[in-house]
């Protein structure tokens, strides 16, 4: 059935593009964080593998928030590891660094997933999609708060 919402095919297709990258950004930094909940050791371990468990449940639910908006725009959300590796820019960490050196990748993949939600602002705001503007607004104020608080452990 045809998609009537107010936003056309292309500007639709646009934005669900950009947020299959944030989708794909959200997701590795999810694998991430969970890898480090795992593997952190260390002084800081009952601080990090408690902080680490509360980002990655909060974004275990961001990553289901963010695939629905593409549903809701008509397209299919990206679910494989091989498209999140495609699209995401975040890179994936093979080893188990030290814990502060998690922090570090930690504070950079929220960083880049500000940039990644900002760089669709223009985009979803000419289509006048206010529930992905909500939806960027509500991701970058997460994303923004909690590599303030993770670089605040290095300083």
């Amino acid at each position: 059935m045809k998609i009537d919402i107010g936003i056309g095919k292309e500007a639709r297709k646009a934005i669900a593009d950009g947020l299959s990258r944030l989708l794909a950004d959200e997701y590795t930094l999810y694998l991430k964080t969970h890898s480090f909940h795992w593997n952190v050791t260390g002084p800081m371990f009952n601080t990090l593998h408690l902080m680490f468990e509360q980002h990655y449940t909060e974004a275990a639910l961001a990553v289901d928030l963010v695939a629905e908006r593409i549903r809701a725009l008509g397209h299919p959300a990206p679910g494989t590891y091989r498209q999140f590796a495609e699209l995401s820019s975040i890179p994936e960490e093979g080893g188990v660094p030290a814990w502060q050196e998690m922090v570090k990748q930690l504070v950079i993949g929220h960083e880049t997933c500000v940039r990644t939600a900002r760089a669709l602002f223009p985009t979803a705001e000419q289509a006048q999609d206010q529930p992905t503007l909500d939806l960027l607004t509500q991701r970058m104020q997460v994303h923004e708060k909690t590599a303030w608080m993770l670089r605040s452990l290095l300083e």
